[in-house]
């Protein structure tokens, strides 16, 4: 009883205070405090579900990014995880239920990508693909694409794009990139008709102005050591904007960043052989180097040594040097790991990357920032998020949580 007390009389004094105090407070919170605190008392529930404080609350929240993990432990229930720097803590995702009616006991699940309000999910042993909406609390499978059932290896991330929108409603758009004989297909998934299309990009020479955003979309077709193929493409705002032609870019590596030898990665290293770890996303590259290293029990160890940043050219030619991380930043983040993969995005003239890595069930998270215009590089220090003894399945950036 005294903590109810307690919390009845914090409850009290902070409804006295100014409204305009009150609601400034609570525009600055993190989406699942608000929701916490719709159950404190009639007035601040009424507050909350105003449509102007929905306006401001949305608008405000579409320039947070979150950081979102789906770990998972063997025979126990799999738990989705939240993170943003304005908060500076992890936040539990309520879904565990909402699954239930399309993942079977036993079903392994992987979370795809996310936007806004919605998660994408991959679940292997159906081969099925299903969208989450943890706010409208809403589950839907989505169909087979052209390219038939899938599972989780299916998916590349820097292949991938879900676009949601308009802030509280359900529509999103679903959009992957592959090789089909040669050729490079976009394909889009479209919630309203709940219908795929495809789309074969058509050879053009493409401006990739990389320094700011222009709209465009990059979906990685292909990436190997020495070169890519990217669909670039609007985002689209009209229905004749989302039926414009896809265009195809090959950037290629030439001299420094390309085959110089050692042992290298796309998207995932394991083992002590991998000198270098490419990881891609929007039109981005980011390669991470590194050294192998033993300590006195002679385990497989490598050690990070440096990042680079890397972009399209104007022509889209080939791959062009951004930036590289600073060696006292890069003296801050390095640890000794076994298994690294990472996730890289740009928004906002930003560009975002998550370097998460193990070391004998020990997961560890880097979370770098370049800022486009300025040239500034800026590290997020994340706290723990308790991933010790669990399997990390899906990592993913997204804009912020939205009210409906």
């Amino acid at each position: 009883m005294e903590g109810y007390r307690s919390l009845t009389t914090n409850a009290i004094g902070f409804c006295l205070l100014p409204s305009e105090l009150i609601q400034y407070i609570i525009l600055r919170l993190a989406l699942p405090d608000i929701v916490r605190l719709k159950s404190v008392n009639k007035s601040i529930s009424s507050m909350i579900s105003d449509q102007d404080f929905v306006r401001d609350y949305n608008l405000h929240s579409s320039s947070v990014t979150w950081l979102f993990i789906y770990k998972k432990r063997w025979h126990r229930d799999s738990m989705l995880q939240g993170y943003t720097n304005c908060s500076n803590r992890w936040f539990k995702i309520l879904i565990a239920d909402m699954l239930k009616s399309v993942a079977p006991p036993g079903e392994d699940l992987y979370l795809l990508t996310a936007s806004g309000n919605i998660f994408l999910f991959a679940l292997n042993n159906r081969l099925e693909v299903i969208s989450v909406n943890p706010m409208s609390k809403t589950v839907k499978k989505i169909p087979p694409s052209p390219l038939g059932p899938r599972g989780t290896s299916s998916w590349r991330r820097s292949g991938i794009k879900l676009l949601s929108g308009p802030p509280g409603s359900d529509h999103f758009r679903f959009l992957f990139a592959e090789m089909r004989e040669n050729q490079p297909i976009l394909f889009e998934y479209d919630s309203r008709s709940n219908e795929w299309s495809s789309t074969e990009a058509g050879e053009n020479v493409v401006s990739a102005e990389t320094g700011r955003d222009y709209g465009t979309i990059y979906l990685s077709a292909y990436n190997g050591t020495s070169g890519s193929v990217i669909i670039a493409k609007g985002k689209g705002t009209t229905d004749q904007d989302e039926r414009d032609a896809a265009a195809v870019v090959r950037p290629r590596f030439v001299g420094w960043g390309g085959n110089e030898g050692g042992q290298l990665a796309v998207g995932f290293s394991w083992g002590n052989a991998i000198d270098r770890l490419y990881v891609y996303g929007d039109g981005k590259a980011m390669i991470v180097r590194s050294n192998g290293v033993e300590d006195g029990n002679r385990r497989a160890m490598r050690m990070l040594n440096g990042l680079e940043l890397w972009g399209l050219s104007s022509s889209g030619g080939h791959w062009e040097l951004i930036s590289t991380v600073p060696n006292e930043l890069v003296e801050k983040i390095r640890k000794p790991y076994g298994a690294m993969m990472g996730c890289l995005e740009q928004r906002l003239g930003v560009v975002r990357a998550i370097l998460m890595s193990n070391l004998e069930g020990v997961w560890d998270i880097i979370w770098l920032c370049y800022e486009l215009e300025s040239r500034i590089w800026n590290w997020v220090p994340i706290p723990d998020c308790k991933m010790k003894g669990a399997n990390m399945a899906g990592i993913a950036f997204s804009s912020g949580l939205t009210l409906k």
